[in-house]
Formats: structure tokens, sequence, C-alpha cells
């Protein structure tokens, strides 16, 4: 069992499930918040890692070409014209491989129908008797805010809801649709008759989540419920982050307020981060690197994946280029 101590683990979370922008749900970046020698430092800490910026590649080896798209995971209309410019190169594939196809999907709902307890306690004491009686009023009333009642909150897998509560309330309503880079790629794939795969088992992140103790996740809702009151400004950031194509930057931005956590210092802050992205993101990326290679050497590829996966000494890009690929930056479109 992985003991992750809480900041990292949560803030890992918000940036896999930055909220949905929409005329309704804005925010002010943080990022231009920050003292401009503070922004100085975390764009060096960014840059010092392999493939920091970017979030479109072309892949080369020998005689093989794969484009690589790192993704936002949900809504955006900015996503438009990113469809449009990579809409060609989908029909043209043989192959899309996403983190999760539809089939993949399908036996998700499938396997939490036959087991909810993935989602929700059904066996122990709920989550109103596990937390203190104050986390537990601010706990519900940030679901409440959400649309989800206290008494389904407190029924609630804690990663589940910690992963709820990342969301601010004014794009809960989006989260029913889905409509992400991801899904929208899909689309296009299934409209030409591309072939779409997965690059990861269904059940992977499940598997990840079991890495963590409960009361590693317990501690995922009181650290981010201590973000509740900039939670809607932290999503914009993230999102504005990814269409600048810097999410390395919103990364560091992450690990610089969990440093103003109280009880935590900078040295278990370090460590949390370092063990979160081995759980979240390396580990995967090594996993999905024969997965992409394969197809690659099968046929015309597309592969699209969360863009944090994409930078570090362990990101998709940088295991690609040990393998023997070029890497060229693709420019996104106006």
């Amino acid at each position: 069992m992985v003991n992750i101590r809480s900041a990292f683990v949560t803030l890992g979370f918000l940036a896999l499930a930055a909220a949905p922008v929409s005329a309704a749900c804005t925010g002010t970046n943080l990022l231009d918040q920050l003292p401009s020698d503070t922004r100085a430092e975390l764009d060096a800490k960014a840059k010092a890692v392999p493939y920091a910026t970017g979030n479109f590649w072309q892949a080369t080896k020998g005689d093989q070409s794969l484009t690589v798209i790192g993704t936002y995971h949900l809504d955006d209309p900015r996503h438009d014209a990113i469809v449009e410019q990579f809409a060609p190169l989908v029909e043209a594939a043989d192959l899309l491989l996403l983190e999760a196809g539809p089939e993949e999907e399908k036996a998700l709902q499938d396997h939490i129908g036959r087991d909810p307890s993935l989602m929700v306690i059904t066996d122990g004491p709920p989550l109103n008797s596990q937390l203190s009686p104050e986390i537990w009023e601010r706990l519900a009333t940030a679901a409440e805010t959400r649309g989800i009642p206290p008494i389904m909150a407190a029924k609630m897998r804690p990663w589940y809801l910690s992963l709820l509560l990342a969301i601010p309330p004014c794009a809960m309503e989006l989260m029913l649709t889905p409509n992400g880079l991801d899904h929208r790629l899909q689309s296009v794939a299934d409209a030409a008759g591309t072939k779409v795969q997965a690059l990861e088992p269904y059940d992977t992140l499940f598997a990840v989540f079991e890495l963590f103790s409960s009361e590693d996740q317990l501690a995922m809702i009181e650290q981010t419920l201590s973000f509740e009151p900039k939670i809607a400004d932290l999503s914009w950031t993230l999102a504005e982050g990814y269409f600048a194509g810097e999410n390395r930057l919103t990364w560091e931005l992450m690990r610089h307020l969990s440093y103003d956590i109280p009880g935590f210092t900078k040295a278990q802050v370090d460590e949390d981060m370092a063990l979160m992205e081995e759980a979240l993101m390396i580990r995967r990326n090594q996993a999905w690197i024969p997965v992409i290679e394969e197809a690659a050497g099968k046929g015309s590829t597309v592969v699209a994946f969360g863009a944090l996966h994409l930078s570090g000494e362990e990101g998709v890009l940088n295991l690609l280029e040990r393998n023997g690929w070029t890497l060229t930056e693709i420019a996104p479109a106006p």
C-alpha cells in the first residue's frame, strides 16, 4: 500500500479533472497573480524537464509515423479548432488510440452496474461517521452546491467524491454529457470508419486508487475542501494552461500552492508529488509505449491522451525518443 499524504493526491486529481469552461464558469488565472520572481521560478522548474511545452507532436522512426495529441478531457469551445485541425489525420489513420475507447467505457459501466462498491460505500460506515463534524459540515455544503444531496455524498467512495469536489459548481451540469477532446476525436473516427482502440484496460485507474489507503482517501477530501474558495480559479487556470501548451507549468503551480497547506513541509510536498506522478502517470506511460509502438508498426496511427502524460523524464514523448523516435512539435491552428 502506497502512503501518499494527501496534498498531491488531491492536486493531481484536480489536474486530471480540470473543470470544463463555459460562459457561466470562468475565473482568474492564478499564474497571472504570482509575483514576477515566483512566476520565473515556476517557469524554470517546468522547463527543466523534457518536452515541458506543447500539446501536439509528430513522431517518426524509419518509415513509421505517429501523431501524438495531448488532450483536455472535458468540454471547451476551443476544442473546435483542434478537431478541425486533426480530423483529416484521424480520418486517414488506420487506428486511433485513446486512454479508453467505447468498448472500455461500456465495460466500465457494466462493471459498476454489477459492483457498485467501486464507486460507493456498500460495507462500512458512511463518510459522515468517518469524518469530523466540522469537515463533514463543509463537505455537505460543498456537495449540495454541486447538486449532490449530503445523504448521497456520505455513501460515495472518498476518492470519487474528491474528484467531484474538484469540479466547480458552475460546471457540474456540463459533466452529464462528456464532450472533451478525446470524445470528439472518437466521434471523428467513428464517422470515418477509423478503428478505435484503448491504451489500457478499463479498470486501470481503479487499480491505481487501490494503492491509496483509506486514510489517504479521507485526507483527499479534506485537502480538496481547502481549495474550495478558489476552485473555479484553479480550474480556469488549468484549462488556460492546457490551451497555452503549458501543462508542466500548471503542474509546478500546483506544487507551489500546496507548499502553503498547513502541516506540510516542502520536502513532504515534493515527495508526495513524486509518488503521485509515479502512480498516476509514469507507470501508465511506460505501459502505453509497447501498445503505441505495436500499433505504429502496423499502420498509420493517431494516439491521444491527457496532456500531463506528455512531459517529463518518463513522459510519453521522452520515452518514445529513448526508443529511437524523432519528435517534431505541431503548431496548433489559430
